[in-house]
């Protein structure tokens, strides 16, 4: 009876260590996306640049500037060089630059003149450096043509992201002071007004309507959606929204999702179009460095969620085979400031 009792226990203990030996899978590990995608604007390498050990450790598939990579508001471009050689030289982004692929646009400020559009007088020698900056070869035919647009293909074995990067600054008309002192600028209808140019607009049309991908993001360095709150904006040029529209929509372009900055702040927006067959959203990520922190308030009738005013930077998660991105404006130290999850 003792040794059968000595066998039991011997084969208690052999049956718990199996026990504990299986696997089981980590929340993390059935949750893996397909395809991430990381981006941000408003920037300044003069001042702490809090977020890029925490971009690397999404393991994004790439970055994307979404304007104002700098601060330099300037038409000597040695001095453009300058700021933009003090971003390569921050570590932390080094160290990114060096593991994920970086792509993007300019905005106002590393444009080289506030607000500025077609009529800044060294947009050519901007371009240059910009493109500089941007490691984009010699002999790319991106230094050929005017404008720092581009669009980038990335496929898995589970399907393919496309990202248009769109410049809202090289072609633009002048904008239209407002005569009201709370708003900065006012609505242009006239029928010349652009914000693209004859020549962007065709490019767009094609790459959108040639799209084989899954996804289709279009990273625009001012706010699409957003547009009552007297800043730049598309709704400066509410022909040019309904013309970007159309084209989506005529396109048949699968899942297109608005990308922009500029603001100082992050918020979602989102719209249905007529004709297309999932809502539209405007993921405006804006602060990396410095933030509109006394925010109190501004008219958006196509917001999600609250503004967050806090510094912050943007991820989009991928998952092909539900068709599903998940939309997260993030903070330091991998903190989720807001979500938004969206079926395509």
């Amino acid at each position: 009876m003792r040794h059968f009792t000595i066998l039991l226990a011997m084969m208690a203990v052999l049956f718990s260590c199996k026990k504990k030996t299986e696997k089981t899978p980590t929340v993390e590990e059935q949750a893996k996306p397909d395809f991430i995608v990381a981006f941000g604007s408003c920037n300044m390498p003069q001042e702490p640049n809090p977020f890029w050990d925490d971009i690397l450790a999404e393991n994004p598939n790439v970055w994307v500037w979404g304007g104002d990579i700098v601060y330099a508001d300037t038409d000597d471009m040695d001095r453009l060089r300058a700021i933009y050689a003090m971003q390569d030289s921050v570590p932390a982004y080094a160290k990114l630059k060096a593991e994920v692929p970086i792509i993007g646009t300019w905005d106002d400020h590393d444009f080289g003149l506030n607000d500025g559009g077609a009529n800044f007088s060294v947009k050519k020698e901007s371009q240059q450096v910009f493109l500089d900056f941007m490691e984009v070869p010699a002999d790319s035919e991106r230094r050929m043509r005017e404008g720092v647009y581009a669009s980038h293909e990335y496929e898995t074995p589970k399907g393919k992201v496309k990202i248009i990067v769109l410049d809202t600054r090289y072609f633009r008309s002048d904008l239209i002071k407002d005569e009201d002192p709370n708003r900065r600028y006012k609505p242009d209808t006239s029928e010349e007004a652009t914000v693209l140019g004859d020549a962007q607009w065709a490019w767009l049309q094609e790459e959108l309507s040639g799209s084989t991908a899954d996804f289709n993001l279009i990273m625009s360095s001012i706010q699409v959606l957003s547009g009552e709150h007297g800043f730049e904006t598309w709704g400066n040029f509410p022909k040019e929204t309904e013309k970007l529209e159309t084209i989506i929509v005529q396109s048949n372009a699968k899942g297109v999702i608005l990308l922009s900055g500029d603001r100082h702040i992050s918020e979602f927006s989102k719209t249905d179009v007529a004709g297309l067959p999932y809502p539209l959203i405007d993921f405006t990520s804006s602060g990396l460095t410095h933030s509109y922190a006394s925010f109190s308030g501004e008219p958006n009738k196509y917001r999600v969620g609250e503004v967050v005013s806090d510094k912050s930077y943007g991820v989009i998660t991928f998952d092909f085979d539900k068709k599903e991105v998940d939309l997260k404006i993030m903070g330091d130290n991998g903190t989720v400031l807001q979500e938004l999850k969206q079926s395509y």
